[in-house]
């Protein structure tokens, strides 16, 4: 197998792994949820903590499951188009769009949110509300972390758009692959 292709399937057995993490933390978040909703209405018992913690893992889902929606193709573009071009073409698109708007965005979230994470950790930031949830850095963290995923994704993506245009596989078989 060509190193491409093998560094191409690397990064997007990651990306994939992140989708599986995305859909646990949803079933987690729907639980979540469930149990709120019984306690507050059937027991009249409200739980701060509970009901930040589905913020969080509502958050953490959609920054885990960005990195997969691009790798499956689920991201917004001009389909109108771009899906009349050809294979190579596409995969060039793509390759400049990573290159000018995706990874500079992404690394530059990333590269400031580090600072937003370390500074909540230094002054111990906490749930402004009673009974919420200790250690706000740690959903803040999320922020630079998802985002660094992201522009992995991206690197996927750039890789995947390589393979097509030097002829290594079709483009069909990017991203149409399931969470299986």
């Amino acid at each position: 197998m060509h190193p491409l292709l093998r560094l191409e399937q690397g990064v997007n057995g990651l990306v994939k792994w992140l989708g599986w993490l995305s859909a646990l933390l949803f079933l987690l978040m729907l639980l979540n949820v469930f149990y709120d909703v019984i306690t507050r209405y059937l027991f009249n018992n409200v739980s701060i903590a509970l009901q930040e913690l589905e913020w969080h893992l509502h958050a953490t889902v959609f920054l885990l499951g960005v990195p997969y929606a691009l790798q499956a193709g689920g991201h917004v573009r001009v389909d109108l188009i771009y899906e009349r071009l050809s294979d190579k073409a596409q995969a060039w698109i793509d390759i400049a769009g990573t290159l000018v708007l995706l990874l500079p965005f992404c690394l530059l979230v990333a590269w400031y949110g580090v600072d937003f994470a370390k500074e909540a950790y230094a002054l111990g930031e906490t749930s402004g509300d009673p009974g919420g949830l200790p250690a706000r850095w740690v959903i803040k963290a999320t922020i630079p972390l998802s985002f660094t995923l992201m522009a992995v994704a991206g690197v996927g993506l750039i890789l995947s758009s390589l393979n097509v245009i030097l002829g290594l596989r079709p483009k069909q078989k990017q991203a149409k692959e399931s969470l299986s």
